[in-house]
């Protein structure tokens, strides 16, 4: 079976690189150890290969139903896989040790997870989910609300989703209109209907524990009215123990064109299927405060929007090995000097084009697994660093490169699934390979957990403006710092940070001519085009980093890394000059059609 990561790229990266051993000098990771980082990311390679990938296709090719009795019917394979990883411990990787987690750092998790991701997207979502509802309520929740659903979420025996979008109200959370009524018990009453709920339903674990957004009597109009709740699907018992059903009910299955492992569901709160005795709705528990709902919502969703780009770069990251993996076996055509007919056919990956798509597909995961890592080293750097100021920045810089780890990754990984499909050729195109569904896996990514589009919108209207642009500045900064060291190894690393650092002023001369129209609607028109600018920009700096850190190391593994760094600044870099010079001209082409003339 063909590796679905490479363990030497996460080793480079983590160790080489980011020096995450170092973390290991700080209060909470100190009982680790880099061979205790090594052990988590074995034995996360191990079952993800041994039970995870192994019914992926199985998954995908039998997709949930649901049975007239409103339950959920799946194949086997997936609670297996599912326990398994429950039994491991690692769903509670990086909690507290109060919670019974193992304080590992968030860096080491994220790399973890993504051999789950890469081995089966399905399965991997319901633990995904999970692992960041818990940390919504580690974050936010009260002491009863973390031993009735953080404590057997981290155990395994819960799993946990996140309840946003309805079916009249999409990405807009402004228009949901699911009601909370508080009762005299402090428990509220909820009525409503939500969609595209991920894991929303099954029979996979004892309870399922939904966070649901609603809207609360006295907030006022719009997002400023939401509250977010706890609302299990099986109420807790006195004892602690799972209780009587609430008024949860599957309504029905989405059909999707990938990740059909996962349920993903339309679910009815308080329409009286289920509802206990006397009561009416189904019954939530307040998270924090009301009216604050969609603030404390940010802390799962920033956290998921960087895990679905882990998503997409595991599934580019397993497309492109698989296909490296297929190019060296498949033999078709001749050298181009070849002149005898009857000459043997040549592995195809002999053959300049299949070696640019490779290129291509390892210059995309290469470059964004850098990005994401290193977005999760900012996490762990925010959560424990001592020094305040130091802190603050790691905060900053994730908002600001957000939007940028979940888009870039969902969309140019995706064409590295794109080019697997091509370098397979017809038989990519089939069912008997993997990379047709790895494509259909991944195209989710660039619409889930806020479209590309709203990516876009955040990242121009709100992450480079917000603080009058302090964290663009500190961007800046740090592409600046990297450029001056890559300029003192001259060669070709001097020259990219050359190329970057003409790049990088032009993005922020252009950011500045959008913030400084007072037309809002023409600023923002061509966000998306913006996002993919800065968004190349940004992996041609990781690629630098990267750069930085193969200085004196000799070998295949270090020089296929400067190799794919020549490619992205040859043949990738280039393509934001054209883009940036249309953002600059303040384009009104899509403004201007009338949507009559479609």
């Amino acid at each position: 079976m063909t590796d679905v990561l490479s363990r030497r790229d996460i080793d480079f990266l983590l160790y080489e690189w980011l020096d995450v051993t170092s973390l290991t000098s700080r209060t909470r990771f100190a009982e680790h150890s880099k061979d205790t980082f090594d052990a988590v990311l074995d034995l996360s390679a191990d079952i993800a290969h041994k039970h995870f990938a192994t019914h992926n296709k199985k998954a995908d090719a039998q997709e949930p139903t649901m049975r007239p009795d409103g339950t959920v019917d799946m194949i086997d394979e997936v609670k297996t896989a599912l326990d398994a990883y429950a039994t491991s411990g690692l769903i509670a990787g990086q909690f507290d040790e109060s919670v019974g987690g193992m304080q590992l750092p968030t860096t080491v998790a994220r790399a973890a997870m993504a051999w789950f991701q890469a081995a089966n997207a399905g399965t991997a979502a319901y633990p995904f989910l999970t692992i960041a509802n818990a940390n919504l309520i580690a974050a936010y929740g009260t002491e009863q609300q973390i031993d009735d659903y953080l404590r057997p979420m981290l155990e395994g025996r819960y799993f946990g989703t996140m309840c946003l979008s309805e079916p009249q109200a999409g990405s807009s959370l402004a228009d949901i209109t699911t009601r909370a009524i508080p009762q005299e018990d402090g428990s509220y009453r909820l009525t409503g209907t939500k969609m595209w709920i991920s894991g929303g339903d099954h029979e996979l674990t004892e309870n399922i524990v939904h966070l649901v957004l609603a809207k609360t009597p006295g907030g006022g109009p719009g997002v400023k009215g939401i509250s977010l709740f706890i609302v299990p699907k099986f109420l807790p018992g006195t004892d602690g123990s799972v209780g009587e059903r609430n008024d949860v009910t599957l309504m029905g299955l989405n059909h999707k064109m990938g990740n059909r492992g996962t349920t993903n569901t339309l679910l009815a709160f308080g329409d009286g299927t289920h509802s206990p005795a006397g009561q009416s709705g189904a019954v939530g528990f307040l998270v924090g405060q009301e009216h604050r709902g969609l603030s404390y919502m940010f802390h799962m969703m920033n956290e998921a929007r960087i895990g679905v780009g882990f998503l997409a770069i595991s599934l580019g990251y397993v497309g492109y090995l698989k296909s490296l993996e297929y190019s060296k076996v498949r033999t078709q055509g001749r050298p181009l000097e070849a002149k005898n007919p009857s000459s043997a056919p040549v592995p195809i990956i002999e053959h300049a084009d299949v070696r640019r798509m490779l290129l291509a597909q390892k210059s995309y995961v290469e470059g964004a697994l850098a990005l994401g890592l290193y977005c999760s080293w900012l996490v762990d750097e925010h959560d424990t660093v001592e020094d305040a100021a130091t802190a603050d920045e790691a905060r900053l810089l994730l908002d600001v490169l957000t939007p940028i780890a979940k888009s870039w990754p969902s969309q140019w990984c995706l064409e590295a699934n794109s080019l697997a499909i091509q370098v397979h050729g017809g038989y990519g195109y089939t069912r008997d390979y993997d990379v047709e569904q790895h494509y259909r896996d991944n195209r989710l990514n660039p619409i889930h957990e806020g479209t590309h589009g709203i990516q876009g919108l955040d990242l121009l209207g709100r992450k480079v403006t917000m603080h009058d642009g302090a964290g663009l500045t500190l961007l800046g900064s740090k592409v600046a710092e990297t450029i001056e060291r890559s300029r003192l190894l001259g060669g070709d690393t001097a020259r990219y940070a050359d190329e970057l650092d003409v790049v990088w002023n032009r993005v922020v001369e252009v950011t500045t001519i959008l913030r400084s129209t007072s037309d809002t609607a023409t600023s923002l028109a061509n966000s998306s085009v913006y996002l993919e600018a800065f968004g190349h920009t940004v992996i041609a700096w990781m690629w630098l980093e990267q750069l930085t850190a193969v200085v004196g190391k000799d070998g295949d593994f270090y020089d296929g890394k400067r190799h794919a760094a020549r490619y992205f600044y040859r043949h990738e870099l280039p393509k934001v000059t054209p883009q940036l010079d249309l953002l600059a001209s303040l384009d009104r082409t899509t403004l201007d059609m009338n949507p009559n003339w479609f």
